[in-house]
């Protein structure tokens, strides 16, 4: 399971009273991404929550692909954010307190420590690959990037 189907709305509740529409609690989910891209009723959510949503949409659903928000660019850009924040030198339990903060979004400590680790093992991986297959820059370039990972 994708990291991104374990990232959930904070405030879910409020949201859906503040929209009058009921919506997915999972931040990826298709209906949630459909509120979210098309903007219906935004204007119905308090300051504060339409400022997260809107970044929200700003960052992970602006692309060109003719299938937004439904192509995958979104997850792939919030998985590189979650990279970034640990880059950072950013834990699991911080990582998560900072993308509540930037877009009203949580996520469970041990499930953001299970994809850090799974993110080190896979660059492990990739690696080793390289390695074998004698393409030696790019390993040094994984391993870098899993040595800012650690």
């Amino acid at each position: 399971m994708a990291i991104t189907d374990k990232i959930y709305v904070k405030n879910h509740q409020q949201l859906v009273s503040q929209l009058e529409t009921s919506f997915p609690k999972g931040a990826f989910k298709g209906a949630t991404l459909d509120i979210l891209f098309q903007g219906e009723g935004l204007a119905k959510l308090d300051d504060a929550s339409q400022d997260r949503v809107l970044d929200f949409a700003e960052d992970f659903l602006d692309c060109d692909c003719q299938a937004n928000p439904h192509c995958g660019c979104p997850e792939r850009k919030f998985v590189a954010y979650l990279l970034e924040l640990r880059e950072q030198g950013l834990g699991p339990d911080a990582v998560v307190d900072v993308m509540s903060d930037d877009y009203l979004l949580y996520a469970y400590p041990g499930d953001m420590l299970s994809f850090l680790d799974d993110s080190v093992r896979t660059l492990e991986a990739v690696e080793t690959l390289a390695q074998v297959d004698g393409r030696d820059e790019v390993a040094e370039e994984v391993q870098q990037r899993r040595n800012r990972l650690m």
